[in-house]
């Protein structure tokens, strides 16, 4: 008798342990109701595209940011021997921002240097804005992602808080509860991808800059080869 007393009463202590509910991210997604599955959605497109954009902008600064070491003193010996075909060659094969604001130059010898400075910067302002091409996407998706995310969110609990509201007899908060957290899943994932998309976005304008600085440097030499072309 007492052995089975004391298996009721374990039975009974089992009973009332809670059983432990496992979230899983896809039943967030996918039980958040239509409004939170197209803003997951949309929120899945802003990541394919920032993570895009910012692959195509890293590869393409890099590859302008190549340049040889010896390109410069080679354009003062051609342009000191007056070999300017030579030096408008050796800028043709490098093919980079710096060897095409150094042609724009070489192209201009023989005018002011007040000329050949401005045409320089001209080609420099096109050159940023290649280079700066579609990085606003990127700072736009880094601001907006989490915006649309709350907005996400917002919509899900007014749904939430409206079933209660309009729920016959007895509200079940455990209902209420998961309705809550699986709004504030648009939340999440609008933070998410915004972060992915500012951490990118400020990369590439490290990277960016450091290609701009780079031209202004040259540019600066070129000018300074054009005072005295003979050293």
């Amino acid at each position: 008798m007492d052995h089975m007393f004391i298996q009721d009463i374990t039975t009974q202590n089992l009973e009332v342990v809670p059983e432990e509910k496992a979230l899983s991210i896809m039943d967030l997604i996918f039980n958040g109701g239509l409004p939170g599955q197209i803003i997951i959605g949309v929120l899945f497109v802003l990541l394919f595209v920032a993570i895009y954009l910012y692959f195509e902008r890293l590869f393409a600064v890099k590859a302008a940011s190549k340049l040889d070491r010896n390109f410069m003193d080679q354009i003062r010996e051609h342009v000191a021997k007056g070999n300017i075909q030579a030096a408008k060659i050796l800028c043709v094969q490098q093919n980079s921002p710096v060897s095409r604001l150094t042609e724009k130059g070489i192209a201009r010898i023989g005018s002011p240097l007040d000329d050949i400075n401005t045409a320089i910067e001209n080609a420099g302002r096109l050159e940023v804005y290649k280079l700066e091409k579609n990085v606003g996407i990127l700072a736009t998706i880094a601001g907006a992602a989490p915006m649309i995310g709350f907005l996400g969110t917002v919509i899900g609990m007014v749904l939430a808080f409206h079933q209660l509201a309009t729920s016959s007899g007895q509200p079940e908060m455990g209902s209420l509860a998961e309705g809550i957290y699986t709004a504030m899943t648009t939340t999440v994932a609008g933070l998410i991808v915004g972060i992915i998309a500012y951490i990118g976005y400020n990369h590439i304008v490290v990277k960016t800059d450091k290609v701009i600085h780079q031209m202004e440097a040259t540019a600066v030499d070129f000018l300074d080869l054009l005072n005295d072309p003979a050293e």
